[in-house]
């Protein structure tokens, strides 16, 4: 028996579930970001109440683990760890791709044969991906990589070749991968995490809360307006 609350906070979207073995109990998602500053502490607070009411703690907190966009990553981890911490409970990181896989898959729009390439939008013409069979099995392992029409092309499956994520959009328009199909407007949600959250709590397959760090691919890199800079 698993009581997990899942945090997803890797692209515009910001969304926080409650499962019980693996059903959903309890899903809140603002899609008009990015506002998880703004959104996150309330949408947990209305889980924690709500399992108050039944006298619950969850077992585990697992959070959406990258890659993705800096700051999200940074608030939802954050937030993980202090949940971690208040309660004494373990924390799952789940990849960001392998929920955009499992989105599709649990949608039943997977047959076998067929293979998913996650795109995570990373700037320009750069995108956060890997390679997946329609099982969920990780094929190619992460790497940013700049499209180009024929990236890609030589990993043609034997069905259906799926790009998804928000960094699809841009290859569509350039590629050149036969019996291709594009889902440009599939986001990671907490609510398609709780599948890969309940594996890894049955292998308590735990993260350290107090070292992890999401999984950015690249660091973070500050740069300084040219507005109003003092000679």
């Amino acid at each position: 028996m698993s009581l997990i609350l899942h945090i997803e906070t890797t692209t515009d979207v910001c969304s926080v579930a409650l499962s019980k073995d693996g059903e959903l109990l309890l899903s809140r998602e603002d899609r008009k970001g990015p506002s998880h500053a703004a959104k996150l502490g309330p949408f947990v607070d209305e889980v924690i109440a709500w399992m108050e009411q039944k006298n619950w703690v969850p077992d585990a907190v697992a959070v959406s683990a990258g890659p993705g966009s800096y700051t999200g990553l940074r608030i939802g981890v954050s937030m993980a760890k202090g949940l971690c911490y208040a309660w004494g409970i373990p924390m799952i990181a789940v990849s960001t791709l392998a929920i955009l896989v499992e989105a599709l898959k649990h949608r039943g729009r997977l047959s076998q044969g067929d293979c998913v390439r996650p795109l995570m939008d990373a700037r320009r013409m750069e995108v956060y991906t890997a390679l997946y069979a329609s099982d969920g099995r990780l094929l190619k392992p992460v790497e940013a990589k700049i499209l180009e029409p024929e990236s890609f092309c030589d990993e043609q499956p034997e069905g259906t070749f799926w790009f998804v994520g928000n960094g699809a959009e841009k290859f569509k328009e350039i590629s050149a991968c036969s019996n291709a199909c594009f889902d440009v407007d599939l986001v990671p949600l907490a609510a398609d995490m709780r599948f890969l959250a309940e594996t890894a709590f049955a292998k308590s397959d735990f993260v350290d809360v107090a070292y992890f760090e999401p999984y950015y691919l690249k660091d973070f890199v500050a740069t300084i307006s040219k507005k109003n800079v003092l000679a």
